[in-house]
Protein backbone atom coordinates (compact mmCIF):
# COMPACT_ATOMS: atom_id res chain seq x y z
CA UNK A 1 0.00 0.00 0.00
CA UNK A 2 3.06 2.32 0.86
CA UNK A 3 4.35 2.11 -2.87
CA UNK A 4 0.76 2.97 -4.41
CA UNK A 5 0.44 5.97 -1.85
CA UNK A 6 3.79 7.21 -2.99
CA UNK A 7 3.70 6.88 -6.24
CA UNK A 8 6.66 4.11 -6.70
CA UNK A 9 4.33 1.13 -7.48
CA UNK A 10 4.94 1.40 -11.09
CA UNK A 11 8.69 1.52 -10.84
CA UNK A 12 8.70 -1.21 -8.30
CA UNK A 13 6.59 -3.47 -10.46
CA UNK A 14 9.02 -2.45 -13.95
CA UNK A 15 11.93 -3.20 -11.66
CA UNK A 16 10.38 -6.98 -10.60
CA UNK A 17 9.18 -7.59 -14.08
CA UNK A 18 12.56 -7.15 -15.93
CA UNK A 19 14.55 -9.17 -13.29
CA UNK A 20 11.77 -11.79 -13.47
CA UNK A 21 12.32 -11.94 -17.87
CA UNK A 22 16.27 -11.76 -17.20
CA UNK A 23 16.01 -14.77 -15.12
CA UNK A 24 13.76 -16.50 -17.48
CA UNK A 25 16.33 -16.12 -20.39
CA UNK A 26 19.26 -17.48 -18.02
CA UNK A 27 16.89 -20.13 -17.21
CA UNK A 28 15.53 -21.32 -20.23
CA UNK A 29 19.32 -21.48 -21.72
CA UNK A 30 20.94 -23.24 -18.74
CA UNK A 31 18.00 -25.89 -18.94
CA UNK A 32 18.00 -26.13 -23.18
CA UNK A 33 21.96 -26.42 -22.63
CA UNK A 34 21.59 -28.98 -20.08
CA UNK A 35 19.20 -30.94 -21.32
CA UNK A 36 21.04 -30.78 -25.10
CA UNK A 37 18.72 -29.01 -27.16
CA UNK A 38 20.63 -27.06 -29.78
CA UNK A 39 19.78 -25.66 -33.04
CA UNK A 40 20.47 -29.12 -34.85
CA UNK A 41 17.84 -30.97 -33.23
CA UNK A 42 15.11 -28.23 -33.71
CA UNK A 43 16.09 -28.27 -37.43
CA UNK A 44 16.21 -31.83 -37.46
CA UNK A 45 13.17 -32.51 -35.86
CA UNK A 46 11.29 -29.31 -35.19
CA UNK A 47 8.10 -30.82 -33.02
CA UNK A 48 10.38 -32.62 -31.15
CA UNK A 49 12.61 -29.46 -30.39
CA UNK A 50 9.46 -27.51 -29.94
CA UNK A 51 7.73 -29.81 -27.33
CA UNK A 52 10.84 -29.78 -25.47
CA UNK A 53 11.57 -25.72 -25.45
CA UNK A 54 7.43 -25.66 -24.30
CA UNK A 55 8.35 -27.63 -21.69
CA UNK A 56 11.32 -25.99 -20.59
CA UNK A 57 9.97 -22.90 -20.64
CA UNK A 58 6.89 -23.83 -18.37
CA UNK A 59 9.23 -25.12 -16.07
CA UNK A 60 11.53 -21.93 -16.30
CA UNK A 61 8.01 -19.94 -15.70
CA UNK A 62 7.31 -21.76 -12.68
CA UNK A 63 11.04 -21.54 -11.43
CA UNK A 64 10.59 -17.27 -11.36
CA UNK A 65 7.11 -17.22 -10.51
CA UNK A 66 8.21 -18.82 -7.43
CA UNK A 67 11.73 -17.07 -6.60
CA UNK A 68 10.23 -13.90 -7.94
CA UNK A 69 6.64 -13.56 -7.96
CA UNK A 70 4.79 -15.41 -5.02
CA UNK A 71 7.57 -14.51 -2.75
Amino acid sequence: MNLLTSGRLNDYLADIEEQAQKRFERIVEQMAESEGITEQLKATDQVAGVGEMNNIWSRAREVVNVELIYN
